[in-house]
C-alpha cells in the first residue's frame, strides 16, 4: 500500500499573523524585519513579493524595491502561540506529525483515510480548519513521500494544495530544476550544470552508477530522489532522537539580554514539546552560528531525564561562557537529546523539587493553552540577564 504523506506549510507565516492581528495591514505589502539598514527580511507578505522582496533579503534592498511597504518588528511569542494552535489542529487527524519549524510539518495520514477520507480531503479539512479557527492561510502537498510532498506544497502556494499520485511522481519531477533536489547547494549545482545536468530528467537519465562515479554516494542519493524514491518515515516528537528550536536573527547579536530572551523562549518551547509528547530528555544542547558562518555546539548531560524549561534555560546560560568571545551571533538554538519516556528515572530523596516543577509546568501549560505562550513566563530570564 502506498503511503499518504502531507506537507502542511503556513503561507508567509509571520507576515500573515501580523496581518491577522492588525486589520490595517491587511491587503498591504508587509515586511517583518528589523533594522532598515543592517537587518534582513524575516517574512514577506504575498502583496510585497511582486516587488521582488523575499525572506532573508537584506532590509535595505527590500525597502529599495518596495519603499511603500509597511515594516513591522517580529513578535516571536505571537508566532509561537499561533504555531501551537496550528499543530493542535494537525494532530486532530493523526498522531504522526513531524514538526520541521514553527510553520511547517509532515503528516503521515495513511491510517487516517478510513476515518477522514482520501488524503486530498484530509488536506482540505486541515487547511479549512486553520483558516476558520485561526484566520491564517496554509498550503499543502500530498504525495507518497516526504520529498515529493514538500515540492508539491511549494508549488501550491499560496492558499492551495497539490496532489501527486504514485503513478504520476516521475512525470511530476522530470521538468523540475536540479536545485529542487535536497542536498544540491551552489557547489553541487555548479558541478551538475558543468555536466549539462539542468533538470531532474537529466539526473534520471544519467543513471545512478554514473552519478556515483562523479559525485560519490551523494550521486546515487540524487538519482534516487529524481525517481521519487524517498522512504523516510514521518517521525513525531515522541519517536524523535532529538527535539529542538532555533532562530536565525534579523540582526547579528552579541551575548546579552536579547540573546537570553531567544534562548528562554526556545528552552520553554522544547520542554513543552517534550511534555506534549510524554517524553523527557537527559541531554540539553546549545547551538550557535556566528556571523562568519562558523558554528559551535555545547551540551550537558543531566543526572535524571527532565522536561523542565526553566532547568533547560539555566543549563544553556551556564554553557554560554564556554563560547568564544568577540563574535556576533547569527543563529541560536536549544535542543534536547537522549530522549526517553522517563521510565528509568531513579527515585531520589531529593526528588520533591522535580515534582514541584512538574506541577508548576502543568499549571503554566494550562494558562498558555488558554491565553497564549506570552501570557505567563518566569522571572529567571530577567534574573540571569542582570547577572551576566
Amino acid at each position: 500500500m502506498n503511503r499518504a504523506i502531507l506537507h502542511i506549510d503556513m503561507d508567509a507565516f509571520y507576515a500573515s499573523v501580523e496581518q491577522r492581528d492588525n486589520p490595517a495591514l491587511r491587503g498591504h505589502p508587509v515586511i517583518v524585519g528589523g533594522h532598515p539598514r543592517r537587518g534582513v527580511v524575516l517574512a514577506a507578505s504575498y502583496e510585497v513579493r511582486p516587488f521582488g522582496v523575499r525572506s532573508a533579503m537584506p532590509m535595505a534592498r527590500a525597502l529599495a524595491l518596495a519603499p511603500s511597504a509597511r515594516v513591522v518588528p517580529p513578535r516571536f511569542e505571537a508566532y509561537a502561540t499561533a504555531s501551537e494552535k496550528v499543530f493542535k489542529i494537525l494532530k486532530s487527524v493523526t498522531p504522526l506529525v513531524e514538526p520541521l519549524s514553527l510553520d511547517e510539518a509532515f503528516l503521515d495520514v495513511t491510517a487516517s483515510i478510513a476515518l477522514f477520507g482520501p488524503p486530498a480531503r484530509i488536506a482540505t479539512l486541515l487547511r479549512n480548519q486553520i483558516a476558520e479557527q485561526l484566520s491564517l492561510p496554509a498550503s499543502a502537498g500530498i504525495a507518497p513521500s516526504k520529498f515529493v510532498a514538500k515540492i508539491a506544497s511549494d508549488l501550491a502556494k499560496p492558499k492551495g494544495q497539490c496532489e501527486v499520485n504514485p503513478e504520476d511522481v516521475i512525470a511530476f519531477l522530470r521538468p523540475l530544476p536540479v536545485t529542487r533536489l535536497w542536498g544540491v547547494g551552489p557547489k553541487t549545482e555548479a558541478l551538475l550544470l558543468k555536466r549539462g545536468l539542468r533538470t531532474l530528467a537529466d539526473i534520471a537519465e544519467q543513471g545512478a552508477e554514473t552519478l556515483e562515479r562523479h559525485l560519490g554516494a551523494n550521486g546515487r542519493h540524487l538519482w534516487e530522489l529524481s525517481q521519487g524514491l524517498d522512504d523516510r518515515e514521518v517521525i513525531p516528537d515522541r519517536l524523535s532522537k532529538s527535539i529542538g528550536s532555533e532562530d536565525t536573527f534579523d540582526e547579528d547579536l552579541e551575548k546579552g539580554p536579547a540573546l537570553l530572551e531567544h534562548l528562554h523562549l526556545q528552552a520553554w518551547r522544547v520542554a513543552r514539546r517534550l511534555r506534549n509528547a510524554g517524553i523527557k530528555a537527559k541531554t540539553v544542547q546549545l547551538k550557535l552560528k556566528f556571523s562568519d558562518f562558523t558554528r559551535v555546539n555545547r551540551s550537558k548531560t543531566l543526572d535524571q531525564p527532565s522536561d523542565d524549561g526553566q532547568a533547560f534555560y539555566r543549563i544553556v546560560v551556564a554553557l554560554l561562557p564556554t563560547i568564544p568571545e568577540g563574535k556576533r551571533i547569527r543563529l541560536c538554538g536549544v535542543s534536547s537529546q537522549n530522549l526517553s519516556d522517563g521510565a528509568e528515572e531513579q527515585l531520589s530523596l531529593f526528588s520533591a523539587p522535580e515534582k514541584s516543577n512538574e506541577r508548576l509546568n502543568q499549571a503554566i501549560d494550562a494558562i498558555q493553552e488558554k491565553f497564549g505562550v506570552g501570557a505567563l513566563t518566569t522571572a529567571d530570564v530577567h534574573d540571569l540577564s542582570e547577572s551576566e
